[in-house]
């Protein structure tokens, strides 16, 4: 009741996919910002970490969180989003020129969390660089690049002007190399860790006590809202 049609149609996931595919487009899609935009107000959220892509869905649930409150009172926190400063957006390795997505055609230029690290490997080698032959930070001449860098550097903790020096003079494939060795590191550790937690009662039990808490948040804040707008109905 708070949203308005053309702020959801003006929502970037929605008009990308409606160009590919407009008939195939489900009002699930339309919507799908105002849930999430619930899902950040009902805890009360005061940062919400996202990537880059999803800063504007942040911004929707603002603009909410300020009309609710406007029209019935202070109600919601208004949330703000949290955006590394290295890696918010982390580009495909076949085409660095779009974001990293698992909804791509061919799956070269996404890292699955689950992947078997010689394929990370054989991904991360295989990039799309450029012709020049020359290590530095420079998305609109050198996007592939760019991104290997920012990849490490976002693991590493190394700031990439420091990887830039130490690779002058140095080529693209030594590069790839230690890209593909930091993330094979960072990646096995995520795994090993997967791999102990799907074989112990961890996951039920944690979605068990998340629900438990999530409900007694909700539901009170939930109740406040239908108060103010005046449909008390449980």
């Amino acid at each position: 009741c708070q949203t308005y049609m053309g702020e959801l149609s003006r929502m970037t996931q929605f008009k990308e996919k409606s160009q590919k595919n407009e008939e195939g487009i489900t009002a699930g899609l339309f919507t799908y910002p105002s849930l999430m935009a619930a899902d950040i107000l009902l805890y009360d959220a005061d940062y919400v970490p996202v990537g880059d892509d999803q800063k504007q869905h942040v911004e929707l649930a603002r603009d909410l969180a300020q009309r609710f409150n406007n029209r019935y009172s202070e109600t919601f926190v208004v949330p703000e989003p949290l955006i590394q400063k290295v890696g918010a957006r982390i580009m495909s390795l076949s085409d660095p020129n779009k974001k990293m997505s698992k909804s791509d055609d061919s799956d070269k230029g996404c890292i699955y969390l689950l992947d078997d690290l010689k394929v990370i490997r054989k991904k991360i080698m295989s990039a799309i660089t450029d012709n020049l032959a020359n290590v530095n930070f420079d998305k609109e001449n050198q996007p592939g690049v760019s991104n290997l860098l920012e990849i490490m550097s976002s693991l590493s903790g190394e700031p990439i002007n420091s990887i830039v020096s130490r690779y002058k003079g140095k080529g693209y494939g030594e590069l790839k190399k230690e890209v593909a060795d930091v993330v094979c590191k960072e990646i096995e550790v995520i795994q090993n860790r997967y791999n102990d937690i799907v074989k112990s009662d961890l996951i039920e039990k944690t979605l068990q006590q998340g629900a438990e808490k999530a409900h007694k948040i909700s539901y009170k804040k939930l109740k406040k809202v239908q108060r103010k707008m005046g449909i008390d109905i449980f």
